[in-house]
């Protein structure tokens, strides 16, 4: 934790449960538990999950100027996003390749919050404001609480009034156990959720109710990094872990295009003008490998940074891997060339002890349709 300079007011909570607080984003993040991580992913699943993610950094953008600020640093057309609605959206460098990915809530009129990860978000935000009438200001103090699972709205209609009629990627300010809130239907996980913001002085007496509460319904505390599981059967990136930051191309820079990691669909149809643009735009039909999917023979985890090959040449590497209790699959997201990115291409991964058999998959692995982060009632 050498490197945190951000503190959870849970931290001793996840201490409790066994965490060490590894470092993620500058916040001590709960990367462990002592208890088998397998249980908290089929929670989340089947049932729901608790889990602290404030390590995600939320920026208020505020004044005359807010909007063209969003405008210009992010993919989104922000004239669609009306005060109680959200979106995901990405992030861009002047040569067209992806610095980060956030999520865009709109507050009010000129009353924006942006959520983003590790990457450089606020840099960016900070940037585009130069010059502007506009307010970007960091907020630690508000933490995230990740409530996510089919059972997630059940524990909750039975204190927040109409959640179950807040539609997907939707936020409302309300009250939870008589304390100040707003909860977003979001989240990270493939799975219909919500994500609880709330003061930092109020978040361990939530936590604590939830926990506590939801024991009997089957609602358990979930670590931080049980999102790889989750994630790679939802087709939802994690920078830097599936870019090139993390793995370079030899006498290249790093950045990725959006085409490259199939996020092209965050560009708002016709929009121009935001940084990176053209370049965007020119790189179309350039891409130098592909984000898809894998579907491994046999329960074999492969390590993050597994080789991919093809014909015995190494061509790609595995990003994220895991196996499904639950789907009896192992499954992992890689990054190969174009010409492997094809539903049933065979190729091999690097394993403990030799080449593991695999086939080219298309994503999302679970709930392709996306119906289950949708459903309404």
């Amino acid at each position: 934790m050498t490197a945190s300079w951000r503190f959870s007011a849970l931290a001793d909570r996840h201490r409790a449960l066994g965490s060490n607080l590894e470092d993620w984003s500058g916040m001590g993040t709960a990367w462990t538990y002592d208890k088998d991580w397998d249980e908290e992913y089929i929670a989340i699943r089947t049932k729901a999950g608790i889990m602290d993610v404030s390590g995600l950094k939320k920026v208020h953008i505020t004044g005359a100027h807010a909007s063209h600020v969003i405008d210009y640093a992010t993919t989104r057309n922000v004239e669609k996003i009306y005060p109680g609605k959200s979106v995901y959206a990405c992030m861009l460098n002047d040569q067209g390749k992806f610095t980060d990915d956030c999520v865009i809530y709109r507050m009010g009129p000129n009353s924006w919050m942006v959520v983003h990860g590790s990457g450089t978000g606020h840099e960016e935000l900070t940037k585009a404001a130069m010059g502007r009438d506009v307010s970007v200001r960091f907020d630690d103090n508000l933490h995230d609480l990740s409530l996510q699972g089919p059972l997630a709205v059940d524990y909750l209609a039975e204190y927040v009034p109409g959640i179950r009629d807040l539609p997907y990627f939707h936020h409302t300010q309300t009250q939870l156990f008589g304390l100040p809130v707003m909860i977003s239907r979001t989240g990270y996980t493939g799975e219909r959720g919500y994500e609880i913001f709330c003061r930092g002085q109020d978040a361990g007496m939530i936590w604590d109710r939830i926990v506590a509460e939801g024991k009997d319904m089957g609602i358990i505390p979930t670590r931080f990094t049980t999102l790889d599981m989750l994630r790679v059967e939802s087709y939802l990136l994690f920078y830097p872990y599936d870019n090139s930051q993390m793995y370079p191309f030899e006498n290249e820079g790093p950045g990725d295009t959006l085409w490259e990691l199939g996020l092209d669909f965050t560009v708002s149809p016709g929009k121009t003008g935001f940084r990176g643009a053209e370049e965007h735009y020119r790189l179309k039909g350039k891409e130098r490998f592909k984000i898809f999917g894998l579907l491994l023979d046999g329960k074999e985890v492969p390590a993050e940074g597994a080789g991919l090959f093809t014909d015995g040449e190494k061509v790609g590497v595995v990003t994220c891997a895991m196996y499904s209790p639950l789907k009896d699959q192992t499954m992992a997201i890689a990054r190969m060339p174009v010409e492997c990115a094809e539903q049933g291409i065979r190729l091999e991964v690097e394993g403990a002890d030799g080449m593991l058999g695999a086939m080219a998959h298309t994503m999302p692995f679970d709930d392709p349709k996306k119906l289950k982060r949708t459903a309404k009632g």
